[in-house]
């Protein structure tokens, strides 16, 4: 007869609602087998509340304040904007007892913040794990992430039953290399995002003003680049990019992580000459479209300095 594990189930906290989080919040709650309601923490508190009225009866509790957040949980997750949220929020954790616990880190900030963090984190008694994702919004809903996860071993394995299955469909196991790893891989990897997202808005604006029809050119993308790239083409001829009140993926976030590319190639001795003319886009929609500007505006930017309207 198998002896009955004693252990008891981690009571896990949440940090930070934006469009990831909160499909990631959703799949943790819903399949991640918590024996204790979810805690959930955001900076504007109806966006928690709101997300927790979707959530099964009793399986998460909002709370007011990041220490509170952290001093109910065993296992925290974070997942912010850029490197001044995160280190804020750690800090605000910090303040407390945190002997003990587990932060895992899911942002895309640069990889020296992420060592900065576990150095801090550990000298605290804590643990740490990178965990950046890839993948879009639509992937988070649907628990269809990638993730990364970098930190000692012990401590990758307590997040890896929250990753496939529940979160995410795989993982990238980084254990026992520099929680930072985790977060290079992450802003390498975005740059073949924004790669794929320029190279379809020159197509686009190429094949409009020479004479091939938008439409001609996405039944070869659908033909030859199916999946991200057919996504980002449909966003890019709907409109997507300029109509929505909130980006799926903002310009000024994006705009972080290209800046972040960009820092890491001049430290490394590389050049990025294909990251500087997004960079330069990229600013162009912050400027055109301010807090509306989503990465797919990179499509408005081209078309602006070929001579036509941002909105297609």
């Amino acid at each position: 007869m198998t002896k009955k594990s004693t252990t008891m189930a981690p009571v896990v906290a949440w940090i930070g609602l934006g469009n990831m989080g909160r499909g990631m919040c959703r799949n943790l709650s819903a399949k991640g087998n918590l024996e204790k309601p979810l805690v959930i923490y955001n900076r504007t508190k109806k966006r928690a509340d709101d997300l927790a009225a979707q959530l099964a009866p009793a399986k998460s509790t909002v709370v007011d304040s990041v220490q509170e957040a952290v001093k109910s949980a065993d296992m925290v997750f974070t997942c912010l904007g850029d490197d001044k949220a995160v280190n804020e929020t750690i800090d605000a954790a910090l303040q407390g007892d945190v002997k003990g616990k587990l932060f895992v880190e899911c942002s895309t900030i640069h990889p020296e913040t992420t060592n900065a963090l576990a150095e801090r984190i550990l000298a605290k008694g804590a643990e740490f794990v990178a965990s950046p994702v890839f993948g879009p919004p639509a992937m988070a809903d649907a628990g269809q992430l990638v993730f990364v996860l970098a930190g000692p071993r012990p401590s990758v394995d307590k997040v890896k039953p929250y990753t496939t299955g529940v979160m995410g469909k795989s993982i990238i196991d980084f254990s026992d290399q520099q929680p930072g790893k985790a977060t290079l891989l992450k802003v390498i990897g975005n740059t073949f995002v924004f790669n794929m997202i320029e190279t379809l808005a020159e197509g686009h604006v190429l094949a409009e003003k020479s004479g091939l029809r938008s439409d001609d050119l996405h039944q070869f993308i659908e033909a030859v680049f199916p999946g991200p790239f057919t996504a980002y083409s449909d966003r890019m001829q709907l409109g997507e990019y300029y109509k929505r009140e909130e980006p799926l993926f903002s310009a000024d976030l994006a705009r972080k992580d290209a800046q972040h590319a960009l820092k890491l190639a001049e430290q490394s001795g590389t050049k990025m000459g294909a990251m500087e003319v997004i960079d330069k886009h990229l600013a162009d929609v912050q400027k055109y479209a301010g807090p509306k500007g989503d990465v797919g505006g990179i499509y408005g930017a081209v078309r602006l300095e070929s001579g036509m309207k941002y909105e297609n």
